[in-house]
């Protein structure tokens, strides 16, 4: 299971240049000592510092889900082994707050996704520690998810909405900026949000910033 995970941030996570380097020498290293680590019950530390690296290294949040539902879908049947899969999936929880706090959000639309899919990743997991009857590991994740719901709220209160819009015929991306904001600059920015290939010929519906 822990190889499976290590496999799932290496394959995930930025691996170029000199963090590259450091993420792949911190995971080989728990896996070359995995067995006396594991037998040990010392895993908690290095697997904790592996997954602060990836997010160091520019792990996304989409990513980190993958890493999670990796680690969500194995099948522990001794209590070691269930013990070390709670770990690595509460690992995965943890670095999703870190890179929610890391994120710059550009509007309430963007900010009410990424709740949507925390509150998903972390709906299963509450439900697991209760059932474990662990009140202190329960407190310990009903307070992140609370945490990173917080901050969600606070980025959200001064961003533009997303709103839809339209217009009779194609314009350029230019005229379509000068039209919707008076501002020609942020052509740029309507093309990033309508995912336009190009900015000759904008969609005659699309979304923009309120503002």
């Amino acid at each position: 299971m822990v190889d499976a995970v290590l496999t799932a941030i290496l394959a995930q996570t930025p691996a170029t240049g000199v963090l590259g380097s450091s993420l792949r020498t911190m995971a080989n290293a728990l896996r070359v000592n995995a067995v006396s680590i594991l037998m040990a019950d010392a895993y908690g530390p290095p697997l904790a510092a592996i997954f602060q690296q990836a997010v160091t290294n520019g792990i996304t949040l989409s990513q980190m889900e993958y890493v999670r539902n990796v680690a969500v879908n194995q099948s522990p049947v001794s209590p070691g082994a269930v013990l070390a899969c709670n770990v690595m999936i509460l690992d995965t929880l943890a670095a999703e707050g870190w890179i929610v706090s890391n994120t710059t959000f550009v509007s309430r639309n963007d900010v009410e996704a990424t709740r949507q899919v925390i509150n998903a990743a972390f709906a299963p997991a509450e439900e697991t520690i209760a059932d474990s009857m662990d009140a202190t590991g329960y407190l310990a994740v009903l307070s992140l998810h609370a945490a990173i719901g917080y901050h969600l709220t606070l980025t959200a209160q001064p961003l533009p909405l997303m709103l839809n819009y339209a217009f009779a015929a194609s314009y350029p991306s230019l005229v379509v900026a000068q039209k919707l904001y008076a501002d020609a600059s942020r052509a740029d920015e309507l093309r990033e949000e309508n995912d336009v290939i190009h900015p000759a010929f904008m969609p005659l519906t699309g979304q923009a910033l309120s503002s």
